[in-house]
């Protein structure tokens, strides 16, 4: 490698990665013709191209992702990394009513079948166990945030020693038990009841040990804040001290935040994996141990 290439609305993250390998960073030049198509042009490279984009409002950014891939392989790239921290269309893994594409199977061979390796962090899976799978036919290297998240927990100051880490819903319980485990915290699961895309209902059993305690929710995607929101209005009437939260990937709005506040979330913090105005972690550190060595020969 001998530059990281930023896509549009990724340099500030692409920059601290490529200071972690010790290569400059080049921008992606995205032009947005008045009839909506684009004009990509990439800095000259050749060998092995490591490309930045995450994949946050993925409609636009695929399209660009895609012709800047061929401008690297036109221009004489023999490999293309992808590093996408948020990895877009992974709900949608079964057609649930009849006629519905799996946009999780397309999007992973339209992305195969343009790079050679996808790094992508904590995609929000439900009923796929491995990637490998879904990017046939490219590397896929799956990184976990956990330990970024813990480190980030322990240093915090403003933090309470009788901490509680809360998941909401029992599809955390995993994720959020790896947080927990370096801290040797306590953790509560809730129990989750989708009743639509904005509204949810969460039950705390065993809601007593929350009295009076410091309760940080930890999740890995915020989309829309309602789950952590609820979440939190449930953590207050048990009697918690203090609410913060704490999660990977935020793409939720500022009327998102905004409800979250009001909810009783006294902080919410994320990764840097989406450009937010939450973003207090950053992913450098466990992407570039990821890609030491790649293009090395």
């Amino acid at each position: 490698m001998t530059a990281v290439h930023a896509m549009p609305g990724s340099a500030g993250p692409a920059s601290k990665l490529a200071n972690r390998l010790g290569l400059p960073c080049r921008e992606v030049s995205v032009h947005r013709f008045p009839d909506g198509e684009s004009l990509v042009r990439v800095a000259p490279a050749d060998g092995t191209v490591l490309l930045y984009g995450s994949l946050d409002d993925p409609n636009d950014k695929l399209v660009a992702l895609m012709l800047a891939a061929s401008a690297f392989r036109d221009g004489g790239a023999r490999r293309l990394v992808l590093v996408a921290p948020y990895m877009c269309y992974m709900r949608q893994d079964i057609a649930f009513h009849a006629g519905e594409a799996v946009s999780q199977r397309v999007v992973g061979r339209f992305l195969a079948g343009l790079f050679d390796r996808v790094v992508t962090v904590d995609p929000h899976l439900h009923r796929t166990a491995d990637l490998a799978g879904v990017f046939a036919g490219s590397e896929t290297t799956v990184l976990s945030a956990a330990g970024l998240l813990s480190a980030a927990i322990a240093e915090d100051g403003e933090l309470s020693k009788d901490l509680l880490l809360v998941g909401p819903d029992a599809e955390s319980r995993q994720w959020v038990e790896a947080v927990a485990a370096p801290l040797q915290a306590d953790v509560l699961i809730g129990e989750k009841h989708r009743q639509g895309d904005r509204r949810v209902r969460i039950d705390l059993p065993d809601a007593a040990r929350v009295r009076g305690r410091t309760a940080l929710i930890v999740d890995d995607l915020v989309s829309s804040g309602v789950t952590l929101s609820v979440c939190a209005a449930c953590l207050r009437d048990a009697g918690a001290a203090r609410v913060e939260a704490l999660a990977v990937h935020a793409i939720c709005g500022d009327d998102d935040l905004a409800a979250m506040r009001r909810a009783g979330i006294g902080r919410f913090r994320s990764t840097d994996s989406v450009m937010h105005a939450s973003n207090a972690i950053a992913l450098a550190p466990l992407l570039a141990e990821a890609l030491t060595g790649e293009g090395s020969s």
